[in-house]
């Protein structure tokens, strides 16, 4: 099936999963590995209470992060989780024309819309997948996106061919405009991206990068990718800025753990924008211990069978009549449902939490976000699903 249109009215740029659960419901709303931490970690996070007394001292965290990157220790900046990261950017930076290209985690447009900048939103089509001839502008006429459920949207309308001029000229298709507007200073993109769980090239993201522009990639779920080929962090090409979090593959919410990887310049002035001491002992701990050849060779086994159970539930909810955006490679599915409000209604009446979509600029409400857990809870979800005619 072919994917519906978005939606373009305002939405809660604040709500996030964890608002989804609670009440003892099966949680497919939040995006992080359940189970978390491992035990190793867990006792690492134990023993760095006796150092509560001192304060933190980020340094050999810092260098773990370079080391695991193949970057600077200049370059890593540690922050209490990405969301730290998103408002820092947005109290540093000054752009002139900011562009957060969706669906994607809000929090970056949030956080620079708090800060006082006026944010424009770039919306992807054709399965929310960066298009390269529309990066640059072409010639390549868009083709609408097909629209299975419609509830609150319109139906795409299909241009009307141009006439063939018997003894003229053949009319020429009219360039496109970039997707991203050249003027365009500051633009922030995800990637996995969440919620649809797209993964885009990373030569297509780097692509984005120009003089005098700052490309700011989300790439909190980056480690869901066996070997991560997509990334920049490892590149870090001239003006783009990596974010990471250890939250959702180590099972860290409540500790708040993250980095960016960026140019010293930035990196520099960023330090300066946050608090002394924002990132705590045992959090400090979780990130040098994260870091490890081992730790990212454990995550990579993970993410493996991770992306095997992923492709079983796509499957099945794909032979269900459902739209699964295509070529999901984090840990959660993006899907359309008919009346996927109420859907997601009915299955908290019976003990289970999914994300709803009407929250992401770029979807509507007839999205849901659902979160992959191990085999047994998504059969369970399936046959509850079944039992809604799903």
């Amino acid at each position: 099936m072919t994917a519906p249109p978005f939606e373009s009215d305002e939405v809660d740029l604040r709500h996030h999963g964890d608002a989804e659960v609670g009440g003892g419901l099966a949680d497919f709303a939040v995006n992080v590995r359940t189970g978390m931490p491992p035990e190793w970690l867990a006792e690492r996070l134990r023993a760095s209470i006796a150092d509560l007394a001192a304060y933190p001292d980020p340094r050999p965290a810092r260098r773990a992060v370079a080391r695991r990157h193949g970057r600077s220790a200049g370059e890593v900046l540690l922050t209490a989780g990405a969301a730290e990261a998103f408002v820092l950017l947005a109290r540093v930076l000054a752009p002139r024309r900011a562009v957060v290209v969706h669906p994607q985690f809000t929090e970056p447009e949030a956080a620079l819309r708090a800060a006082g900048h006026a944010v424009e939103r770039v919306i992807l089509t054709k399965d929310f997948t960066l298009d390269p001839v529309s990066l640059s502008g072409g010639t390549t006429p868009q083709t609408p996106r097909q629209e299975p459920f419609t509830s609150g949207g319109t139906t795409p309308q299909t241009p009307r061919q141009q006439p063939f001029t018997s003894g003229g000229t053949t009319p020429q298709t009219p360039r496109q405009q970039p997707l991203i507007p050249d003027d365009a200073d500051l633009v922030v993109i995800g990637n996995p991206t969440n919620p649809t769980s797209v993964l885009h090239p990373a030569d297509a993201v780097a692509a984005l990068a120009r003089p005098g522009r700052t490309v700011v990639v989300d790439e909190a779920f980056m480690d869901c990718v066996p070997g991560e080929p997509e990334s920049l962090a490892s590149r870090l090409p001239t003006g783009v800025v990596v974010i990471r979090s250890l939250t959702k593959t180590w099972g860290l919410a409540g500790l708040r753990a993250g980095y960016v990887l960026a140019d010293p310049h930035l990196v520099g002035r960023l330090t300066e924008a946050q608090p002394l001491w924002a990132v705590s002992t045992p959090a400090l701990v979780a990130v040098e211990a994260c870091s490890t050849p081992e730790a990212v060779a454990e995550a990579e086994a993970w993410a493996a069978e991770l992306g095997a159970e992923r492709d079983r539930l796509a499957a099945e909810l794909s032979t269900r009549g459902l739209y699964v955006v295509p070529e999901a490679r984090a840990s959660f599915l993006c899907l359309s449902v008919p009346d996927a409000l109420g859907i997601r209604a009915l299955l908290r009446q019976r003990g289970y939490a999914v994300r709803r979509g009407d929250t992401f600029p770029g979807l509507g409400p007839d999205w849901l976000r659902i979160a992959v857990r191990d085999r047994p809870s998504n059969d369970a979800l399936l046959e509850v699903l079944g039992e809604l005619g799903i």
